[in-house]
């Protein structure tokens, strides 16, 4: 049978860091940090990463701030031992010649939840939470609605992405993303659903991302201008009168200084109607690609090698995030390449169980 010429593993340069291969690890919460250090779980987890060769590994959400945690057990950015933790998990990966990024997040008015092991809803105070903030007093379903977030508020949250950005660079990480999607705090103000101000920060597309352009600056002004910086947007928010895919256009086009931008989609509305399935986020990443100048990635069920050159093949992303497969089999690059007829190194202390191309 002849070998295909896959491009997932075709390099590509984002910014001024280039990737061996397209085949990236989604962000992924782990609920597994204490005061939002990354820990012993961080390490093993993400290191099986790039003994498995992923492209490009993606860290779970990081809050910028301990208010920003979606849970009281997410990971932090947001003083200097976070710091100190994650250089650990980075300095692995980079001995095992592999990369990593942070994603930088605040979770807004989806803040002060229980993790999964612990049910659902708001967390009170008298079991660790905390007060949410959000652009308007407006909740989430059922969740305790969040204050309204204030001039003097907005402008905190934007040095604290800097800050973090800053942290993340000492950290050693190749690469930030800045976390608007899934209905956290930057995607509640793009939303008309989420976002119901009257002031410079709300109304239309123009301001409803303003924040989202302030941040970006705050990022991009306090990391080197060869580190990339990737932007995280829900392209559609599946609710009537929600974000569509030409609002996240229009915001795009907006906004400077983004090197790439992941699509997905969903997460800022209970009411939401997705249509699930296998790459059903690529309709929405092929109309982000056509309009505008940066690449673009996407994620969304995507479970088998086949898939994932095939979205590249369509033209519907120049980057596939995988998440659930990546879990289940954190050597899946290596598996892919083997099935695709692509070239990767093994860690030579696996080349004994080397994929063949007997591999169905």
């Amino acid at each position: 049978m002849p070998r295909l010429s896959p491009r997932l593993f075709d390099p590509i340069t984002v910014g001024g860091l280039t990737v061996p291969h397209r085949l990236w690890v989604a962000p992924m919460c782990q609920y597994s940090s204490v005061d939002g250090m990354p820990g012993e779980w961080h390490l093993v987890h993400l290191g099986s990463f790039a003994i498995g060769r992923a492209g490009l590994i993606m860290t779970e959400a990081a809050a910028v701030s301990p208010i920003g945690r979606i849970t009281p057990d997410d990971a932090g950015i947001w003083n200097d031992d976070h710091t100190a933790g994650w250089r650990r998990v980075v300095d692995f990966v980079h001995g095992m010649d592999g990369l990593i990024g942070i994603q930088l997040s605040h979770a807004g008015r989806k803040a002060s939840t229980y993790p999964p092991t612990r049910g659902r809803g708001s967390v009170p105070a008298s079991e660790g939470g905390w007060t949410t903030v959000g652009p308007s007093a407006v909740a989430w379903g059922p969740f305790t609605p969040p204050v309204e977030l204030d001039r003097e508020g907005i402008a905190r949250i934007v040095a604290e992405f800097g800050d973090a950005a800053a942290r993340s660079v000492e950290a050693g990480f190749d690469l930030v993303e800045i976390h608007a999607a899934h209905g956290y705090l930057l995607g509640q103000f793009l939303s008309p659903t989420s976002n119901l101000r009257t002031d410079e920060y709300g109304g239309d597309v123009a301001g409803r991302s303003r924040i989202v352009r302030e941040v970006v600056e705050a990022v991009r002004a306090r990391v080197p201008s060869e580190m990339p910086v990737v932007l995280r947007v829900s392209a559609s928010e599946w609710v009537p009168g929600g974000v569509t895919v030409d609002d996240t256009i229009a915001a795009l086009h907006l906004i400077d200084g983004v090197d790439l931008v992941s699509v997905s989609s969903g997460g800022n509305n209970p009411d939401q109607a997705i249509p699930s399935g296998p790459g059903y986020q690529q309709p929405l990443s092929r109309a982000v690609r056509a309009a505008i100048d940066a690449p673009v990635g996407v994620a969304g069920l995507i479970t088998t090698p086949e898939q994932a050159e095939a979205a590249l093949g369509a033209e519907d992303t120049d980057v596939v995030y995988v998440a659930r497969q990546f879990l289940r089999e954190p050597t899946f690059a290596l598996r892919a390449a083997a099935a695709l007829g692509g070239e990767l190194a093994w860690p030579w202390q696996y080349n004994r169980a080397k994929y063949v191309e007997s591999i169905p």
